[in-house]
């Protein structure tokens, strides 16, 4: 009896028990579907790293699940103490990015957000630097401004999240500032504010995916040192905390698809600045901050409506302030 041979049609599925993998057939041969989950332990994961309440600076990294409430988890260290550093991601690799001891450094670490352990060496800005704004997409991250040891520069660094080396240039913001957020869509990225070195309401906008000077989207509503509190879905950004010149309680969003001023959200549960934000596409948490003495609280609001943050829980280390976040479902994802 002969034997019929079997037509694979391109895009078949199987299972592989000798690998225990699941596999695509692409028309020549059987490849290895690559997989990830971004939800852990029932929602995606937000992790802090670094910061301080003045010296000594801290390397402590830890973590909450953005979906649910309460106190925040040890993950591990950074491969240096440091404070004022930024953080973009994807859904699977945290970089934090830059810092400072205080004297301003180009290092960059990255963590596997779905485990926990200590960072590991990425590469290094193109400059040294702290007290930037970080941004990215799945693909791609950005570091906007900073304070260098030759002073504020308006330099954008941007860097393959995937992989590990330096960074390269991008373009520049309108103005040199530090202090300042970043937050993104899936194609858009913001800067927020910041000090230049007197305050400003700007916002400006990339194009993450491309390379090229920053341009204008509108004003916030608060100005001035407003460090990593933005975040937001992929629809909307939304920043807590800053000065008008004193510690503010203001949250104020924006549409990432049009371009005009920073509205009024609500409100954070108490009146702070230099809080670092973390998200998935329900929610924005806050952590830590300087009130102004530094505080470990966590607040949240539901990104979608408007209202007044809720308390979430409190961070595990000493209060603290001036200190990155990256999360597995931020709205640049």
């Amino acid at each position: 009896m002969s034997i019929i041979p079997v037509t694979v049609p391109t895009g078949a599925i199987r299972f592989n028990t000798d690998s225990n993998k699941m596999e695509c057939f692409n028309g020549t041969k059987w490849m290895q579907i690559a997989v990830s989950s971004p939800d852990l332990d029932g929602g995606a994961r937000g992790v802090f790293a670094g910061g301080g309440n003045g010296s000594p600076y801290q390397d402590v990294i830890e973590y909450i699940t953005i979906s649910t409430q309460g106190n925040a988890t040890d993950f591990g260290n950074l491969s240096g103490a440091r404070f004022a550093g930024a953080g973009a991601s994807s859904r699977t690799r945290g970089l934090f990015m830059g810092g400072g001891t205080p004297t301003r450094l180009q290092v960059i670490d990255y963590i596997t957000i779905s485990s926990t352990g200590n960072a590991a060496d990425y590469g290094d800005l193109t400059d040294e630097g702290s007290q930037g704004g970080g941004c990215s997409s799945q693909t791609r991250a950005c570091y906007m401004g900073r304070s260098s040891a030759s002073g504020l520069v308006n330099v954008i660094d941007y860097g393959t999240i995937a992989s590990t080396g330096d960074f390269k240039d991008f373009g520049d913001l309108a103005a040199v500032r530090e202090q300042n957020a970043g937050s993104a869509s899936p194609t858009r990225g913001l800067n927020w504010g910041g000090i230049t070195p007197s305050n400003t309401d700007a916002i400006e906008f990339i194009t993450i995916a491309t390379l090229g000077d920053a341009q204008d989207f509108g004003d916030t509503i608060t100005s001035g040192n407003v460090m990593s509190g933005a975040g937001g879905s992929a629809t909307r950004g939304v920043l807590g905390n800053g000065l008008v010149p004193g510690v503010t309680d203001i949250i104020q969003y924006v549409t990432y698809t049009t371009k005009g001023n920073a509205m009024d959200f609500g409100n954070l549960t108490d009146e702070r600045n230099d809080a670092a934000a973390v998200s998935d596409s329900i929610r924005i948490a806050w952590g830590g901050g300087v009130t102004p003495s530094a505080v470990n609280i966590i607040d949240y609001v539901a990104i979608a409506t408007l209202g007044d943050a809720v308390d979430f829980g409190d961070l595990t280390a000493v209060s603290r302030t001036n200190f990155g976040g990256v999360s597995s479902g931020h709205g640049g994802l």
